[in-house]
């Protein structure tokens, strides 16, 4: 997605993630193009869409020159769902929100005590048919709270309830869980390097919790949450039966509340947990493409609190400081001082209601309003 550069020219990276709800990372990446190229028309501008582990990674790692592969597997309610992830040699990029994500529930249905991660182990064996030998599992943006249960199962493992049955699916259904059976484990989880990309760090359980935290977001009512909590604190228990001490330190571990915590069933696997942006910049080649460029364009819908925590755009901005390179950001919304920006590493930022006030137009018309900021940004910083 790159384009030759003039000599004498400036080179501009666009590394931003997703607006959500009005562009793809990739449409951000044209859309900011379009617009600095309608004032500096010979501009060399270099295109690498970013995501932090959530949905659009597979995306992402499409667009930076990875293969999409598609796959049937079960939805968070069971029904068949087509589900991608990403594949480059023998790396492989699973995102958890393809098979399991809310945007795979129907349409206003929120299922948050019996919603499974199954899809998402059914995920990771396509990698492993596939023949991934480095998987990076980026997990965010779930329907789901069964600490990665549903996703062991389709794996090999076996969660069953006093009468020798499986428990029901999701994270509800852990509250009957009386045996774990972890020997069925896929044998080829061994020889592989599994990357938990996450950006949250978030333990299983308590107050920080999966299901305090993010239940709510899943439609979980405060009885939920505490039916939630228990089920998966039930579950760590009953597990240390197989796995010993691990288990309740795998729970108190930064990620395992990821994603309703199959960060939890990751660690279980073996996984190595990183803030997701900086796995994704690796797989993405983010360094090679930064040496490139004189100036970083990064940002995502809303810079807010919640950006400095691990997402995309300060993913973005320290790598590109370390590197003594120039960054300003897009957004929708801007919810940051000049002051917090600066200290993360971003010059500038400019949002889309600094041109549009109306924040329903921003969303409609996106596209259009992210190119005239484009044309902003290139008369202050390419003039």
């Amino acid at each position: 997605m790159a384009d030759a550069a003039v000599d004498g020219t400036r080179r501009v990276l666009v590394a931003a993630d997703k607006f959500k709800g009005s562009l793809t990372a990739v449409e951000v990446a044209e859309r900011v193009a379009a617009g600095l190229r309608r004032v500096v028309p010979d501009l060399g501008v270099e295109a690498l869409p970013v995501a932090d582990g959530g949905d659009g990674t597979v995306a992402a790692a499409v667009a930076a020159g990875f293969e999409r592969r598609e796959v049937r597997v079960a939805g968070p309610l069971g029904d068949e769902v087509t589900a991608a992830f990403a594949l480059r040699g023998d790396t492989a990029v699973v995102e958890m929100a393809e098979a399991s994500g809310l945007q795979r529930l129907p349409a206003g249905v929120l299922a948050p005590l019996t919603a499974s991660t199954y899809g998402s182990g059914e995920l990771l064996r396509a990698a492993l048919d596939a023949g991934a030998r480095t998987i990076v599992f980026g997990v965010g943006g779930s329907a789901t709270t069964d600490g990665g249960a549903g996703m062991l199962s389709a794996l090999g493992a076996r969660f069953l309830n006093a009468s020798g049955e499986p428990v029901a699916p999701g994270g509800g259904g852990l509250a009957d869980l009386a045996t774990a059976d972890l020997s069925g484990l896929d044998a080829r989880l061994s020889g592989v390097e599994l990357v938990l990309a996450s950006d949250v760090d978030n333990p299983l359980t308590g107050p920080k919790g999966a299901p305090a935290v993010y239940g709510p977001q899943k439609g979980a009512s405060p009885q939920d949450v505490e039916t939630l909590d228990a089920a998966l604190a039930h579950f760590a228990k009953v597990l240390e039966d197989v796995v010993g001490g691990k288990a309740a330190e795998y729970a108190a571990s930064p990620g395992a509340g990821a994603a309703g915590g199959i960060g939890y069933g990751a660690l279980l696997l073996g996984a190595r947990f990183r803030p997701g942006i900086e796995v994704m910049l690796d797989v993405l080649g983010f360094a090679p493409a930064l040496e490139r460029a004189d100036l970083v364009i990064t940002g995502e819908g809303s810079l807010d609190e919640q950006t400095l925590h691990g997402k995309a755009p300060a993913g973005v901005a320290a790598a590109a400081r370390a590197a003594g390179k120039e960054v300003v950001a897009v957004c929708g919304r801007l919810a940051l001082a000049p002051e917090t920006l600066g200290r993360a590493g971003i010059r500038r930022a400019y949002p889309l209601t600094d041109v549009e006030p109306d924040v329903a137009k921003c969303i409609a018309e996106a596209g259009p309003i992210l190119e005239r900021v484009a044309e902003r940004i290139a008369r202050d910083f390419l003039g």
